[in-house]
């Protein structure tokens, strides 16, 4: 209890302008104390006035007094701070903007430790110790500090609200209850809060369980981040070694070739200098047998000539027939040709594989699916430029356009020879393929299919048209009908009609949409399946068909 005294008298022996035990003090004639240097500080700046008065209850001197040490109180404070006076609190114990300052203390306020329901007050630990030690304080309802004590009081009858009102749900008082409130649902504050509670701690327990759940999540994304990691440094290994092995294999078929073309180039040219030998001899008898010839035909003697020509040996046939032919540049060029022709079927083979090893590799998503765009808008941030392959037409269908625009012709076109052209239908397919996510329209008039189709897709015969196989999706558009398409099955399709037509392609997802477009936008079929390859863009018209540009 007299630790507790002396906290009581702290305030009377601080000095009121610096805020802490009193130092050097001194007393003017009001018979307020200071300390000496703090009054002198607050005097010097209303030297100018002339008129000097006292910081707590504002009486003026004149002249400006001598101040003189307080002895006795000096020795107080003193004596009380040997008996156990604390210092001042330190500035973060006063109460700032955003705390909640206590009710009871005078001139600069302590933070308050606790605030009463009861007294709707809020208290520092010095003002806090009656409700600790006094029996009337028993039954008060201490909480943390709140600035919003106020909030606890009705406005009507400035009582404290501990009740609830459950029809308008607000806190009342008792006397509400009885009177605006009469006759609603109505019941203790504590009640209500206990309720609440309950569900809270349900709430909270959902929280709880969900946070588990996505932790868990986090976990699996985790190792899902770590197995793709293991996964795609694999891959590349052994990708690497694959190529590797490619290239290796290649050079070796090089240095084969290489090895056999000289072997021949060497074995002919030995062929060809033996013969020139062979020649080169026939040619000097020749000549020798000649010689004589000219000699004997020069004598001038007949007798000695009709002597000597029997004695001349009989010209010799040649044992060899030789032909000589020469080839004009046409030696090992056959060879260029052969290495050219491997050299396409192998870039032919790359860029019709190469495309469904990246489809592969973009296909690796171990998240959710994005949903289906749902208006024109969405869906057109997925357009993709499409364009006719002139070497896929069928030579009745006549290309224009920037190869966007298919018009039936009753006049064959001049295409080349393809392996890729259809000869059977008159179909055509789009240089593009298509992967991932992918939108287009296409304007049409009397009759068309709109398809797509892996490349490949038969190019003659009766399998060759859409949707008569399984490498082929088509919806077919006629006047007022429609159809879908598959693997030669066909399946009716409502809608209202229109001229042009939007088709959406989700190939990771496997969804093919087709739409009616006019003012509105309306589904007309939806395929869920898995593609195995790139698809293209198909077109089977009777008239004329346009893709749309959309961007």
């Amino acid at each position: 209890m007299a630790q507790k005294g002396i906290r009581l008298e702290r305030e009377n022996i601080s000095c009121s302008i610096c805020l802490d035990l009193l130092k050097n003090p001194v007393t003017v004639s009001c018979g307020h104390s200071y300390c000496m240097e703090c009054l002198q500080t607050h005097w010097d700046t209303e030297v100018k006035k002339k008129l000097y008065s006292c910081p707590q209850c504002r009486q003026t001197f004149t002249p400006r007094p001598v101040l003189l040490r307080n002895t006795m109180l000096a020795v107080l404070v003193e004596e009380l701070k040997k008996s156990g006076l604390q210092d001042a609190p330190a500035d973060h114990c006063y109460a700032g903007a955003e705390d909640v300052a206590c009710d009871f203390c005078s001139g600069r306020k302590l933070k308050a430790q606790k605030s009463c329901l009861q007294c709707l007050a809020s208290y520092c630990q010095n003002h806090l110790q009656p409700h600790f030690l006094s029996p009337a304080f028993k039954n008060h309802k201490l909480v943390e500090p709140s600035k919003k004590l106020q909030e606890d009081v009705c406005s009507r009858h400035d009582e404290v609200m501990k009740m609830f009102c459950r029809t308008d749900q607000q806190s009342i008082c008792y006397l509400c209850s009885v009177d605006k409130h009469k006759g609603h649902d109505t019941v203790s504050a504590a009640a209500e809060r206990a309720k609440r509670q309950r569900e809270l701690e349900v709430s909270r327990q959902n929280i709880q369980q969900r946070i588990q759940d996505r932790e868990k999540d986090v976990k699996l994304l985790r190792q899902e981040a770590e197995n793709i990691n293991c996964s795609a440094d694999k891959a590349v290994e052994d990708s690497q070694k694959i190529f590797t092995q490619l290239i290796r294999l290649m050079k070796k078929q090089h240095s084969t070739v290489t090895q056999q073309v000289r072997s021949q180039q060497k074995s002919e040219v030995s062929r060809v200098k033996e013969l020139e030998e062979k020649l080169r001899q026939e040619i000097a008898e020749l000549k020798r047998k000649d010689g004589e010839l000219q000699t004997l035909s020069q004598t001038q003697d007949h007798n000695q000539f009709l002597h000597d020509y029997p004695s001349l040996s009989a010209l010799r046939q040649p044992t060899h027939s030789y032909s000589i032919h020469i080839r004009p540049l046409r030696y090992f060029e056959d060879v260029t040709v052969a290495v050219s022709a491997v050299r396409d079927t192998l870039q032919d083979v790359l860029t019709e594989t190469w495309t469904n090893i990246s489809l592969t590799v973009t296909e690796v998503d171990v998240l959710l699916p994005q949903p289906e765009p749902k208006t024109r808008e969405e869906f057109i941030r997925y357009s993709c430029d499409i364009t006719l392959d002139p070497n896929t037409a069928h030579r009745y269908l006549l290309l224009s356009d920037g190869n966007r625009k298919v018009r039936w012709t009753i006049k064959q076109q001049s295409y080349p020879s393809h392996p890729d052209r259809f000869t059977n239908s008159l179909q055509v397919l789009s240089r593009e393929s298509l992967t991932g996510r992918c939108y287009w329209e296409v304007d049409w008039r009397e009759v068309v299919s709109i398809a797509v189709a892996y490349k490949n897709i038969s190019r003659t015969g009766s399998e060759c048209g859409f949707g008569r196989n399984d490498k082929s999706w088509v919806l077919f558009c006629g006047d007022n009908v429609y159809y879908f398409w598959y693997n030669n099955i066909q399946t009716p399709v409502s809608g209202p009609r229109s001229s042009r037509v939007g088709v959406y392609l989700d190939h990771r997802a496997g969804v093919l949409s087709f739409y009616s477009i006019s003012e509105t936008m309306t589904l007309l079929h939806r395929v869920h399946t898995t593609f195995t390859q790139p698809l293209h863009a198909g077109l089977y018209v009777y008239d004329t068909a346009e893709i749309c540009k959309l961007k």
